[in-house]
Formats: C-alpha cells, structure tokens, sequence
C-alpha cells in the first residue's frame, strides 16, 4: 500500500506538468474596427454579422479562460474596435500601421512569452489583413484556425472590373487552406465543447 501511494505520489507532479504543458491557444481580433462598419470610410458588406460570430467567439474565450488578443490598424476617427467586440480592461491591445500584425509590432513576442501554439483569427479584411496575419503566423510555425463566417471582406477592382465582396472572401478563404483550417464559428464552438474547452 505505502509502495502505491508513493507512486501516485511520483506520478501527481508528471501528470500535473503534462496538462500544463498542453499547447495553448489564442483569440486574434484583427482589426474589427468602427470605420468598416455602415457609415464608416471603408464599409465592408455584411460587417455586422462576421462582428457578432467574432463576438461569440470573444465570449467564449472569455468564459475558458483563454488568452484574447485585440489589433486595431491605427488611431484617430472610425479606428475604434467595434462594440460587439469591444476589449476588457487588461486584454492585450496591438495598434499596427501596417496589413501585417506581426510587424513592426510586439505581437510574435507576446505570444511566446504566453506559451501560445495555436491562434484562431477572425476580423476583417478577409483579403487583407486577416489574410496577413494568418500567412505569417503560419510561417512562424503557429496552427491557424481561420473562422470563415467571423470575417468580412468588400468589393475589389481591377482592370475595369468588379469582383465582388462574397468572391473576393470566398477566394481568399480557398487559398487560406494551404496555412489554416478553415471553419464556422458553430463548427468551432462545437469542437471545443466537444473537447471540454
């Protein structure tokens, strides 16, 4: 008896460090700002409903604990996030000048020191900026889960033609596979639950 509690003795420590060293995720909020919203300078189509999918997606985070990152794409006028998607006191803000968050920016160190192996992204631009992050942080070998229906993109131009806003997501979407799984808001909540998470 004294040989098997010593045992479970030794073991308690080892199990305790292996779900410590679980790999850990993070929320990345890219730029669900006021200004792509209706009446803003660079209105999206269909912003409010990728906001409140991103907004589930913050509340639950919120509610496991897990660690949310905010970026903003500059300051002044319209640059404010969103209310749907509005920061706590004490989550961690990155205002950026450029499309991808990760430079010139204290994003890549911020998520080493918090231990981060996973990233799930949403936010808008679908073709810009999301499209960045999510190639660079895959580059910098981080799994990206890229949630589809919290992100919005608009219409584009060139030579003389439009694409429209739904093709210009649904495109970038398609060659997003090659860095990211690419999913629902549902499909992910699902999942995590389904995990326990």
């Amino acid at each position: 008896m004294k040989k098997l509690l010593l045992i479970l003795g030794m073991m308690i420590p080892i199990l305790s460090n292996a779900q410590n060293e679980a790999p850990k995720t993070a929320l990345l909020i890219i730029d669900i700002q006021n200004f792509y919203f209706a009446g803003g300078s660079s209105e999206l189509v269909n912003p409010v409903p990728a906001s409140l999918n991103a907004q589930k997606l913050l509340l639950n985070f919120r509610k496991t604990d897990q660690l949310v990152i905010h970026v903003k794409h500059g300051d002044g006028n319209g640059a404010e996030i969103h209310s749907t998607v509005a920061p706590l006191p004490g989550e961690k803000i990155i205002v950026k000048k450029d499309v991808n968050s990760f430079l010139n920016t204290d994003l890549l160190d911020y998520l080493n020191k918090n231990g981060i192996c996973k990233l799930v992204i949403c936010g808008m631009q679908t073709n810009m900026c999301l499209e960045a992050v999510t190639r660079a942080a895959s580059d910098y070998g981080f799994e990206c889960t890229v949630i589809h229906d919290a992100c919005a993109a608009k219409n584009q131009a060139f030579n003389e033609k439009t694409v429209e806003a739904e093709d210009v997501h649904l495109a970038t979407l398609a060659t997003l596979k090659a860095y990211a799984k690419v999913i629902s808001t549902e499909e992910y909540l699902d999942m995590k639950k389904g995990n326990g998470k």
